[in-house]
């Protein structure tokens, strides 16, 4: 069964993160990632990179991910 922790696991071993939650409800989930990896990325490839941590589970696994991706500094302006 895929869990937000999981999912967060997944994510925080292959991206370096500042900040990362994943909430849901099994079924459909939603991470705030906040990465300096995304700096001078479109949203499209903020999220391709977070899709590259989850593999094969965003396939077979994983069936509703939205994700809120931030630079550190967009981060800070975000609180």
């Amino acid at each position: 069964m895929v869990t937000p922790d999981s999912i967060r696991l997944n994510i925080a071993q292959n991206m370096s993160t500042e900040h990362l939650t994943v909430n849901g409800d099994g079924q459909h989930f939603e991470a705030v990632v906040v990465s300096e990896a995304f700096a001078g990325k479109s949203r499209v490839q903020r999220h391709q990179l977070v899709y590259q941590t989850l593999g094969e589970r965003m396939r077979d696994e994983i069936h509703a991910l939205s994700m809120k991706t931030y630079t550190p500094q967009e981060w800070q302006s975000q609180k």
